[in-house]
């Protein structure tokens, strides 16, 4: 593997870990508004390179995501897609 493949997977593991965390934050708060605090969270404060890292990875299936942050992931992606449609 090389260091640039180590290094994107170190990445999105630690996107994948801190997207799983935002999700345990709003858990607490039932299943439609955990998935409406991480798509929110997640566009307020991670920039638009970590975004599509992470929307690529749940396109492959989402892997390691917990099934509501996967969810409220798609639910952003097609939000974003249809503003941009918009414009």
């Amino acid at each position: 593997m090389s260091h640039e493949t180590h290094e994107a997977s170190h990445t999105l593991d630690r996107l994948i870990y801190m997207a799983n965390q935002i999700g345990g934050f709003f858990a607490v708060q039932g299943h439609d508004k955990e998935v409406a605090g991480v798509a929110d969270h997640i566009a307020k404060f991670w920039n638009s390179r970590m975004q599509k890292q992470i929307f690529a990875h749940v396109a492959k299936g989402g892997e390691g995501l917990k099934p509501t942050v996967k969810e409220a992931l798609q639910v952003l992606e097609k939000k974003q897609a249809q503003a941009a449609q918009q414009q």
